[in-house]
């Protein structure tokens, strides 16, 4: 009888081997469908980048004298939605160009190609809310072979050589080829592939502990009757093959409903395509071939005291101590994520710090032992109740299957913690931009333009019944006498509230001022339309006067009255000017008018500053909250499995003390105790680890404070309460002991 046969007659006729090796196949299945969908991420991005890789400017493609269309991108919002603007025309005497994938055909001028999405808007708005920002005619829609996701808004608008926007440059054509992968996505499914799969892995292995005794014992019984170490692991290897494999193929049929579901789940403002996340077969044979065969050296390794001391291992012998050098683990795997990090920069690519990260997620397996071991060592010297007792010698004697009912808690407990420890910090970066009001919605453009722009926009805005109006105001430079130049912002006193988020003290009282959050020194100060020229004196004598920032996340400057500024300095010779209207009326007529009459220069306002960031912001919560359910979720069932198992190993033991009266309450008791306290600790340790790898990850993003909030405790007080829950399934198990004759054993 081979291998095969004789582990497919142990599953046959034992039914608790054969309820371990369902278990195991389930805990391969998991282990599967997370990686393969984890190691898809990058993939998908990639896939979804690359069919809107035309939205962006070829640099590399030609220079704007060789180049025979004319391309400029700009982004814009209508009711809160981001959408892409594309403006395309094609130089005199060019008639055709290469279109990309799912674009029907090359916009002529005043026509616009438009998504789905935005075709729908444009339909249901009015259009002075949204339509009127493109050309009058709709020339078609775009396929979803050029959207980046089902739902992105995006428009193609055409236009003449002469009224494209100043932005645009010349390029050979749109640019095409594979995109890059997502290098947050990249790193965070590289996190992902760590911290929830040793989770997953550790229900593998407590559901193969099921039956660790009864399979030890029978090995042991082949190898007193002279069977060879090399058949002994053939046939762990055939029983452990058969639940590996067919577990790897469950996950295998999983993961495209897995992947199914991961295309409702946003990420950078959109979510997927069904056929982003197809794996090439290579990858995902040799990662079903790499798991397979982790799980499979795992059992062989796990079974290397019959092979050594079958004597021993059926005598069911003491173990050793363990040794102190375990703790050295943790240091030395915390030195080697430190150096990844500060040389990260340098280095490039997070594969260092994926080396950094595994060795500390695996060295919880050297030091968790340990730790379990000193805690039994407290309750055999210190105990006061027989149960106190009981779980001191139990974690005392064999730590290392203790702590195996900890140890997906103590990894979801580190997921936890570093989650919590970036996301905070990454929310106090949000904020920031120029220092225009909230509702302003303002355009740079060139210094000869402006003129016409606030023209064009006021007549629309006129048009459209609104009372608002368009201004320019030119960025100016004030010399003072000490030499030191700042920028300034021309806006007149009145509207400085209006536009801006400064307060003016005291109020305007009709002399010309240079406004400053601190007193300015304005003795001999000069002024000048761009920084590389001499200043000229003002034009009037100046008052200097303060102003009041009411937001912390704005840029400072200075701002002048108009009244100073020297009549023979013209718009035309500033270095930038910036057409501002306020958008305190109906917000999407305003921007329609600005954007109308900018031809597709790219309007800001600071809800689009931090559109990017809280985008960011959004998917990271989303990400975090996602990985610590599942996180939990995988340790909640392997601590259940494993306090199982802890009681199937000790059949014998625990139906002799049953035997001889010992009331199932303490045995019960001890078990919760041998099963919670041990990961009370271990996770108070994982909290602080969590951060502290939390703070390393955020230092490469930024080099500032980290906020540390209370939620901090939240992993811990989670892991433990999930400890303490997968405890309560001791209970029923010694309940299943006792009704089973002790002869069975």
């Amino acid at each position: 009888m081979n291998s095969f046969q004789l582990a497919m007659r142990v599953l046959r006729v034992d039914r608790r081997t054969r309820t371990s090796a369902i278990l195991t196949a389930v805990g391969v299945a998991i282990a599967t469908a997370l990686v393969l969908l984890l190691v898809a991420l990058p993939f998908a991005t990639k896939a979804r980048d690359t069919r809107a890789v035309w939205q962006e400017k070829d640099y590399g493609s030609a220079s704007t004298t060789e180049g025979h269309l004319l391309f400029a991108k700009s982004v814009d919002y209508v009711n809160g939605k981001k959408f892409v603007r594309v403006d395309v025309a094609l130089k005199d005497g060019w008639t055709t160009v290469d279109l990309p994938p799912g674009v029907p055909k090359f916009p002529a001028p005043g026509e616009t190609i438009v998504s789905p999405g935005l075709g729908r808007l444009i339909h249901d708005l009015p259009l002075s809310q949204l339509g009127d920002r493109f050309g009058p005619q709709l020339a078609g829609a775009l396929g979803d072979e050029a959207l980046r996701f089902p739902e992105q808004l995006v428009a193609l608008v055409g236009h003449t050589p002469d009224t494209m926007p100043k932005s645009a440059t010349a390029v050979a054509g749109f640019k095409h080829g594979a995109a890059s992968a997502d290098p947050m996505l990249t790193l965070l499914a590289g996190v992902g592939v760590i911290v929830l799969m040793v989770p997953s892995l550790v229900l593998v292995g407590s559901s193969t502990r099921l039956t660790a005794a009864r399979r030890e014992q029978r090995l042991a019984a082949f190898r007193l009757a002279g069977a060879t170490p090399g058949q002994v692991t053939k046939i762990v290897a055939a029983e452990m093959a058969l639940s590996a494999l067919g577990g790897a193929a469950l996950g295998l049929l999983l993961s495209p409903a897995l992947h199914g579901l991961a295309t409702f789940v946003p990420w950078d403002g959109g979510t997927w395509q069904a056929s982003d996340f197809s794996l090439p077969i290579g990858v995902t044979v040799a990662l079903i071939a790499g798991l397979v065969s982790l799980v499979l050296l795992a059992a062989v390794i796990s079974m290397r005291r019959v092979l050594s001391t079958p004597i021993g291992a059926a005598a069911s012998h003491a173990r050793k101590p363990l040794h102190w050098w375990r703790l050295l683990a943790l240091p030395a795997a915390g030195a080697v994520f430190l150096i990844a990090i500060i040389t990260a920069k340098d280095a490039g690519g997070p594969e260092f710090i994926f080396l950094g990260l595994a060795l500390l997620v695996g060295s919880a397996a050297l030091v968790g032992p340990w730790v379990t071991s000193g805690v039994g060592g407290t309750f055999v010297r210190g105990w006061r109740k027989p149960s106190s007792l009981l779980a001191g010698r139990r974690l005392r004697d064999d730590p290392k299957g203790a702590y195996r009912a900890s140890a997906g808690v103590v990894l979801a407990v580190f997921t936890g913690s570093m989650a919590l420890t970036l996301l905070p910090s990454f929310e106090s970066l949000a904020g920031g931009g120029r220092s225009f009001q909230d509702s302003v919605l303002y355009v740079d453009v060139n210094p000869d333009e402006a003129s016409q722009i606030v023209e064009k926009t006021n007549a629309a805005l006129v048009k459209y019944g609104q009372s608002e109006r368009a201004v320019a105001v030119p960025l100016v430079y004030v010399a003072t006498a000490d030499g030191t130049k700042r920028s300034a912002l021309v806006i007149e006193c009145a509207r400085i509230e209006e536009l801006t988020r400064f307060k003016v003290q005291g109020g305007c009282d009709g002399s010309a001022g240079l406004f400053s959050t601190y007193p300015a020194k304005v003795e001999n100060a000069k002024v000048s339309g761009d920084p590389e020229k001499q200043g000229v004196p003002f034009a009037a004598a100046a008052t200097a006067k303060t102003v009041t920032a009411t937001d912390t996340n704005m840029w400072q400057s200075l701002i002048i009255d108009p009244a100073l500024v020297p009549k023979d300095l013209p718009l035309g010779q500033y270095s930038q000017v910036t057409v501002a209207v306020p958008g305190t009326g109906n917000r999407e007529v305003v921007r329609t008018a600005l954007a109308g009459a900018a031809g597709g220069t790219q309007v800001d306002s600071r809800e689009g500053k931090l559109d990017r960031q809280q985008t960011e912001l959004d998917d990271l919560r989303r990400v975090t909250v996602i990985g610590l359910i599942v996180a939990a979720m995988l340790a909640g069932a392997s601590a259940a499995v494993a306090t199982a198992g802890s009681v199937m190993d000790r059949r014998r033991t625990f139906g002799a003390l049953i035997a001889a009266g010992t009331p199932v309450s303490v045995l019960s008791r001890a078990l919760r105790m041998e099963a919670a306290l041990p990961a009370m600790v271990a996770t108070i340790g994982a909290g602080v680890i969590g951060t502290l790898v939390g703070v390393g990850l955020f230092s490469l993003a930024n080099e500032g404070p980290v906020v540390l909030s209370p939620w901090l405790a939240a992993p811990i007080v989670l892991g433990v309460g999930v400890a303490l829950l997968a405890a309560s399934v001791c209970t029923p198990a010694l309940k299943r002991v006792r009704a089973e004759p002790l002869a069975d054993e």
